[in-house]
């Protein structure tokens, strides 16, 4: 039987990577993203590898969620993988605490904690045995860095949520996964003006993730580039 996942934000970035190296090996797909137009893209990119089913729209919205499951429960057999990887950045520059506007602080914890803890109870009962579930973090998570208090702190509750939830459903194999800095659009957004050719691409961080996903390590929380050598990780030699 073929394996399904769902990968959140898998227009661009490790969203993108991981949604490539997952259809190279076969999996059907469901996914997910903000632009309708980059989606199609992915599509028309994939679907020669592997069934590729696109579900845009803001993962923030019940409506959207509601469609990502119709789009599950259409296709039958359930979820072997639910990867939480679409975030939000918030304002950039990032600001201080004493100056962050409550109204940006709610939308990106609206789609760094409410939204990915939603999509999966609506998702579990798709979900049998063995099933997997990764929320992508970062270690702004557990670093308190100064301007990061926003994002940083939605995806310290993030972990947290996850971590219990690996705790309460001992059935599932629940992770946390930390891919690293990478040479993404977000990460610029991040940094402003900043040169960021020095960090690594996104599929840098993709064979440790697969190495959660094909392997056997119990629930927890890992990072994606000390789960693999550098040399697999950046497809180079040493």
């Amino acid at each position: 039987m073929q394996n399904r996942a769902l990968i959140t934000g898998a227009s661009r970035g490790l969203g993108l990577a991981l949604a490539r190296a997952l259809a190279t090996d076969g999996w059907e797909l469901v996914i997910d993203a903000r632009g309708e137009h980059d989606l199609r893209v992915v599509v028309e990119e994939l679907s020669s590898l592997a069934p590729v089913h696109a579900v845009p729209g803001d993962i923030a919205d019940e409506s959207h969620r509601r469609a990502l499951l119709d789009t599950v429960d259409a296709l039958g057999g359930g979820l072997d993988l639910l990867v939480h990887n679409a975030s939000l950045l918030g304002p950039s520059p990032q600001p201080l605490l004493a100056e962050y506007p409550l109204d940006e602080l709610e939308r990106v914890y609206a789609a760094n904690v409410f939204a990915p803890q939603r999509l999966t109870q609506m998702l579990l009962p798709t979900m049998g045995p063995d099933a997997r579930v990764i929320s992508i973090t970062s270690d702004a998570a557990v670093e308190p860095y100064e301007g990061w208090g926003g994002y940083g702190s939605s995806k310290a509750a993030l972990e947290q949520w996850t971590r219990v939830l690996a705790a309460e459903q001992p059935e599932l194999r629940v992770y946390v996964v930390d891919p690293g800095d990478m040479r993404t659009q977000m990460h610029q957004d991040a940094f402003p003006g900043e040169d960021i050719t020095d960090r690594p691409p996104p599929e840098a961080s993709v064979p440790g993730l697969l190495a959660i996903i094909e392997g056997d390590h119990p629930s927890g929380r890992y990072e994606a580039r000390a789960l693999v050598p550098a040399s697999v990780s950046t497809g180079v030699a040493s």
